[in-house]
């Protein structure tokens, strides 16, 4: 759902903690950037991070049963896009350092640090966190 606020605009989908959020988030933003007119390495790069966000809302938010995983994205035209997942897990995101190379996992808020313009994480207002960041749109 796209709602406009202010100058900006921004949309939001919620999804069950399962192995197919993650994709489905990723092709979910991909149509909204497109429909907002945003390609290239920014849309390239906003679907790895949410793809990394979500897999690990799906992984580590374990509690409590039938919570959804929401995410949400806001555009402010030629500035900035910013990117938010909410889970129901109240436990902070921690960035790992150093995951060896045959690792599976551990890499993913490195990429967000790396990649992002900034990020961050708050916690809900009843229970879980939001995990977010944001891309410059003319800086990629």
């Amino acid at each position: 759902m796209e709602t406009v606020y202010g100058r900006g605009v921004s949309a939001g989908w919620s999804f069950t903690r399962s192995a197919k959020a993650p994709g489905r988030a990723r092709r979910l933003l991909r149509e909204q950037m497109e429909g907002w007119g945003v390609g290239g390495e920014v849309r390239d790069v906003a679907e790895l991070l949410v793809s990394e966000l979500v897999t690990n809302s799906v992984r580590h938010a374990c509690r409590p049963t039938g919570r959804l995983i929401a995410v949400g994205a806001e555009m402010d035209p030629g500035r900035l896009l910013r990117v938010e997942v909410a889970d129901a897990s109240d436990v902070p995101p921690v960035v790992r350092v150093g995951a060896a190379p045959e690792a599976e996992g551990g890499r993913g808020l490195v990429l967000v640090g790396a990649l992002a313009a900034d990020w961050g994480t708050y916690p809900r207002q009843h229970v879980g966190k939001v995990v977010w960041f944001s891309l410059g749109l003319k800086a990629l």
